[in-house]
């Protein structure tokens, strides 16, 4: 029995989602309006598979080689949704951002009334990589809760738990102290399923009142203030991503005081990445 060989190069949405253009939801939309042409040619199917050697271009304008796969830390202030447009009309994250930002991706997401670190991206393929279980990078949280929590109390959590029909994996959960009525909690985990602390805090009698990602695998928070937004070095993008190297990495670009920032892979997680200036308000 014979097998067809596997085409060559990559299907045309992905190599328009890697030039930074658009997501590949949004590239397959672009060739549906025929809005792209591969040698000369408008294709109107996603289906097409395109190699180094073709001509795209859309809107008539020659598609840009692809950047290198880059990944900012963004300090997420609550009150912003984390979607590129809003039914509701609230604000999101996207509006906030620097104006000197290329198009980026969300890892994941924040919910409206959470804060702390948010991952963005410029590729695609990274952003997946990153949002697999696979992955199984620890997400640690500092946790408010209404009441007053006990070791046993935490027992379910710490065990696994299932809530309508969703079963949530072990965490890993620690009481830090009691203030007032509220209790502040540091909480870990490896799956960040949608609104997973909120939820299985509310099936043991909590109510969070404040959450705060501290950690996204080995990227870290640390001392960023809300809204503000570091690049993390390529070096270090490449070495926890295991991406291939490039011939010579290109300096650091500086950030709002003029210096280039400086950092070093470390474990658990980078150095300093350099800043990104923020926008005004």
């Amino acid at each position: 029995m014979s097998t067809k060989p596997t085409p060559e190069g990559d299907r045309i949405a992905k190599v328009i989602a890697r030039a930074g253009l658009a997501s590949r939801r949004e590239a397959e939309r672009m060739i549906e309006e025929g809005r792209v042409a591969v040698n000369g040619a408008v294709i109107d199917r996603a289906a097409l598979n395109v190699t180094d050697r073709d001509r795209i271009e859309v809107d008539g304008k020659p598609l840009d080689a692809p950047e290198a796969a880059r990944i900012w830390l963004y300090h997420k202030p609550a009150g912003l949704v984390t979607t590129t447009k809003d039914e509701q009309g609230r604000p999101t994250i996207f509006d906030a951002l620097p104006d000197d930002l290329p198009r980026v991706m969300s890892v994941g997401r924040l919910d409206l009334n959470s804060e702390g670190l948010l991952l963005l991206t410029n590729d695609g393929a990274v952003k997946r990589k990153l949002e697999l279980p696979s992955t199984g990078w620890l997400r640690r949280y500092r946790v408010r809760v209404n009441g007053r929590p006990t070791d046993a109390m935490l027992t379910p959590l710490r065990e696994g738990l299932t809530i309508d029909g969703q079963t949530f994996q072990p965490m890993t959960v620690a009481i830090d102290r009691q203030q007032g009525a509220n209790a502040w909690l540091t909480v870990s985990l490896r799956e960040g399923k949608n609104r997973e602390v909120r939820r299985a805090m509310a099936d043991i009698g909590l109510t969070v009142n404040r959450l705060i990602r501290l950690s996204y695998g080995p990227f870290q928070l640390g001392q960023m203030k809300p809204g503000e937004v570091q690049e993390v070095r390529g070096r270090i993008v490449r070495d926890q991503l295991g991406l291939p190297s490039p011939a010579q990495e290109p300096p650091a670009r500086p950030g709002p005081s003029g210096k280039a920032g400086k950092g070093k892979a470390g474990k658990p997680g980078p150095a300093k990445p350099r800043n990104v200036t923020r926008k005004r308000r």
